[in-house]
């Protein structure tokens, strides 16, 4: 009777075990997968119907500590293969024809998208077969090429970063903290299509370097991806500027100043810092390297009920002086910091006013999310959709202030007298 007993617990002890090994029953190995980190997306020069796909595919195991040495060290990092396929979703299985390992989603960063492709009318179409695959997740990033993505795919080659997969998190990261390229997320752009209000704002990228001669003189501010001249041994790809969708068609570009001035502007997508020059008010030959954060929410008063709407913006920002090659003594002379702050806020009020004017003649939306602000005005759906953000939009009176606190004048406030120097 004991050993019965004995022999019914054992059995029921296994029994509880297979049920805590069943979760392993469908595991993979990571070297059997081939881990899709972007997919490209350009239109078929023969079939309008169709799409021609880019696959850049990472191997996890390059720079791991599991790749070890031998044959496994001498692995490349990447692999990319284009084809045309009906869509991004039955394409894994048409890959397959040339790529041993099962095609996953798992890892998937990035969709790259051609200028030309964005462009097209019909792309909203293929872009939304995302939402129906469960292994793409909302909030990839949507990045948008001058090029061909199969080019751009080939010819971006990092050096400091050989692992796709962390290369474009770090990329648009650091965009982001920076002011260089909005986030542009998947759920992003189908929250703001389907909403039918705003712009939506992509990261723009290329790897062609414009030789235009005259460029070479241009303010780096009002450059856009590929507009940036530089040389040495680097990645010849540029991610600067922002790709503007309006009902889901991209329409135009925005430079990198205009899409610092649309971060700022935003009630959410405030960036972390940005670094740029300001003119000098005490000497117009030298420009003031500034670095500008956001000194909280930017403040809406809107009164959107009268029969010409009006919207007053207040954008509160904190300026800290990095150069002064004017030698003006700005620490002790409280004065001159008022003049300085004056001519920063009416700088960088001139500049919102030539941008907001410009979505309002041009796009006849705008980028910066204030439609989001304007529906609490609104107690019904209803009424919302009546006043029709986009077709008002233009005709809005908008007032736009900045409000400037001077920060630190660097590590060191006070200037070197160079007269006194030379003598």
């Amino acid at each position: 009777m004991t050993k019965q007993k004995s022999l019914f617990k054992m059995l029921c002890l296994l029994s509880f075990l297979l049920l805590l090994l069943s979760g392993c029953w469908d595991q993979k190995e990571v070297e059997k997968m081939a881990y899709v980190v972007a997919i490209g997306l350009d239109q078929d020069e023969e079939d309008e119907n169709r799409v021609k796909i880019t696959y850049l595919i990472s191997n996890p195991e390059v720079g791991s500590l599991a790749q070890g040495g031998g044959a496994a060290g001498e692995e490349p990092p990447r692999e990319i293969i284009s084809f045309t396929a009906d869509d991004f979703i039955t394409s894994r299985n048409l890959a397959n024809t040339v790529v041993a390992k099962e095609i996953t989603y798992d890892l998937l960063r990035i969709l790259v998208v051609s200028e030309d492709f964005a462009k097209n009318k019909k792309f909203l179409r293929w872009l939304y077969d995302a939402t129906k695959e469960r292994e793409i997740r909302r909030d990839i990033k949507i990045l948008v090429t001058k090029e061909q993505t199969s080019s751009f795919m080939i010819d971006n080659q990092p050096l400091l970063e050989t692992r796709p997969h962390e290369y474009f998190e770090m990329l648009f990261n650091r965009g982001k903290k920076a002011g260089m390229v909005p986030s542009s997320d998947l759920l992003t752009f189908f929250r703001i299509t389907e909403a039918d209000a705003d712009l939506f704002a992509a990261a723009y990228g290329t790897a062609q370097q414009n030789d235009n001669s005259s460029g070479k003189n241009k303010d780096p501010e009002q450059a856009i991806a590929g507009e940036l001249q530089y040389g040495g041994e680097t990645n010849t790809v540029q991610y600067a500027g922002s790709a503007l969708f309006k009902e889901g068609i991209m329409i135009d570009t925005l430079t990198i100043e205009e899409t610092r001035l649309m971060f700022l502007l935003h009630p959410t997508e405030n960036p972390v810092a940005i670094l740029t020059n300001l003119p000098d008010p005490f000497n117009e030959e030298y420009q003031i390297a500034t670095r500008i954060r956001p000194n909280g929410q930017v403040k809406f008063d809107m009164n959107l009920k009268k029969e010409t709407p009006s919207i007053d913006v207040t954008v509160p920002v904190i300026i800290e002086v990095l150069t002064n090659h004017s030698g003006t003594n700005f620490a002790k002379d409280s004065e001159k910091r008022i003049k300085l702050k004056e001519s920063f806020e009416d700088r960088i009020t001139k500049k919102f006013e030539e941008l907001i004017k410009k979505t309002q003649d041009e796009y006849g939306t705008e980028p910066f999310g204030w439609s989001l602000v304007a529906r609490k005005e609104f107690l019904r759906i209803s009424d919302w959709e009546s006043f029709d953000w986009m077709k008002t939009y233009p005709d809005i009176e908008i007032n736009v202030s900045t409000e400037v606190r001077l920060g630190n004048f660097g590590r060191q406030g006070e200037m070197l007298n160079i007269k006194d120097v030379r003598d």
